[in-house]
């Protein structure tokens, strides 16, 4: 009896090995994939380079620098970013300042550190160097000679079902088309912010809250980026994804600044804010809505102003080069010099590139019609064409050029409608690590516009980005 129990444990160790043996193949044939290079770089992952059978590129010793002999999740990645634009920009401003036309390039240079300690303790380090050469009128996106773009420590925890993760330090996030809230990489210096951001997944939902102030470039030397509590944005968001392509989420954020001036109101703003976002894809039919409402009060007058944003498109996937027939509709509204009242959308922190790279017109008192037709003519390669139109929200407020900035003799004259323009924008992905652009717009401007000394406008860019 004894000997059959002997040759059942037996052969059931056999079997477990035998599972085993074949668990171990099955690994053996899995070979991990490198990950792509992120918007944000930090959300890399290179661990997969631990597996000597990833395939090898140049200077994959410093993309994966082991720690630890028995963890391969602890680790030390270097990394670095280059973009380069050319931008002719005639009649910027729509020509209503000095130095109507202008040529030159804006570059940007980033490089990164980023330390893992067993998938839990993450330390990111970014640095930047942006130069704007011949451009005669800088603003202060378009040059950061040398500074700290990115410094923080994150811990990931299992908690219950869900995951937390907290994030403590200089960082970047935005929020779901960066409409308003943003990374702000169409211009040349990005936006961090100063912050503590904690967010809970757990399924479906994803719970987020933030505190920060926002940082502002000062580019007297190196390393003098600061920020204070003059400005402060904080909040908290709810996210719940129904299916797959569909989501919807909700935050209510207030934003502060001290002593700012509107052409209608001026003093210290204080904006409690209510976002609403749905987006997804149904077959054919993609779209993305938006809603944002704004309270609060700047010097002694109470502020009610609010934004729309909205994209749909229907593509034609079974038609060569895939058209996509999209439409995008925007509205955002002005001050109608209501006593007691300011109704001045405060667009917050735009990405620069959602209306045109142009920047013509900000997201502010304007109403946007934009019919669009996207084609793939390759895999790697898509090319859209687009024309538009725009009107003022009130006349009683001035026309704005990205991001709030108003132009002289515009507010409370008459001629609601802003302009028409076109736009050609191709876009290339050369491999997975290089990407190219050009963008071509053309501004025709309305009687307001024209009546206040502004022209018709023409902006060309030539792009190219590459990431290691």
């Amino acid at each position: 009896m004894r000997s059959l129990r002997n040759r059942r444990a037996v052969a059931a160790a056999a079997i477990a090995l035998d599972l085993v043996a074949l668990a171990a193949r099955a690994d053996d044939g899995a070979v991990p994939q490198r990950p792509p290079n992120m918007f944000n770089r930090w959300q890399e992952d290179w661990s997969a380079l631990a597996d000597p059978r990833v395939p090898r590129q140049p200077f994959d010793e410093l993309k994966y620098i082991p720690l630890s002999a028995i963890d391969p999740k602890t680790y030390l990645s270097l990394g670095a970013d280059v973009r380069e634009r050319f931008e002719a920009n005639a009649a910027q401003g729509f020509g209503s300042g000095p130095n109507r036309n202008q040529d030159y390039v804006i570059s940007r240079a980033e490089w990164h550190a980023d330390l893992r300690l067993a998938s839990q303790v993450q330390v990111f380090t970014q640095f930047q160097s942006d130069f704007a050469p011949w451009k005669t009128m800088l603003s202060p996106v378009d040059q950061d000679r040398l500074d700290l773009e990115q410094a923080f420590v994150a811990l990931t925890e299992p908690v219950d079902d869900g995951t937390l993760k907290l994030r403590l330090g200089r960082q970047q996030f935005a929020f779901d088309l960066q409409r308003f809230v943003s990374v702000r990489d169409g211009p040349n210096v990005r936006q961090s912010y100063d912050a503590a951001w904690a967010d809970y997944e757990n399924g479906p939902w994803r719970f987020i809250t933030f505190y920060s102030h926002p940082v502002q470039v000062q580019d007297d030397r190196a390393f003098d980026d600061d920020s204070s509590n003059r400005q402060t944005f904080g909040g908290v968001r709810l996210e719940r994804k129904l299916s797959a392509s569909t989501s919807l989420t909700a935050y209510y954020a207030q934003f502060t600044q001290a002593s700012v001036r509107f052409p209608n109101a001026s003093g210290d703003e204080r904006r409690d804010i209510l976002d609403l976002h749905a987006t997804g894809t149904n077959g054919r039919i993609d779209w993305d809505l938006e809603a944002m409402g704004q309270g609060g009060r700047i010097g002694a007058d109470s502020i009610r102003a609010w934004a729309l944003g909205s994209l749909a498109g229907y593509t034609f996937a079974d038609v060569g080069w895939s058209p996509r027939l999209g439409l995008q509709v925007d509205a955002a509204s002005g001050d109608r010099n209501s006593p007691g009242h300011f109704g001045t959308f405060n667009p917050l922190f735009p990405n620069g590139y959602y209306v045109t790279l142009a920047g013509y017109t900000g997201y502010v008192n304007f109403i946007h019609v934009k019919p669009s037709l996207t084609l793939h003519p390759d895999p790697a390669l898509k090319v859209t064409v687009a024309v538009a139109s725009q009107w003022r929200e009130t006349t009683a407020d001035a026309v704005y050029t990205q991001p709030d900035i108003p132009i002289a003799n515009t507010a409370g004259r008459s001629g609601s409608y802003t302009g028409s323009y076109g736009q050609l924008r191709l876009d290339w992905s050369v491999d997975r690590a290089t990407a190219f652009a050009v963008e071509a717009v053309h501004f025709v401007v309305g009687d307001a516009l024209r009546a206040a000394g502004g022209h018709d406008s023409n902006y060309l860019g030539v792009e190219v980005k590459h990431g290691w």
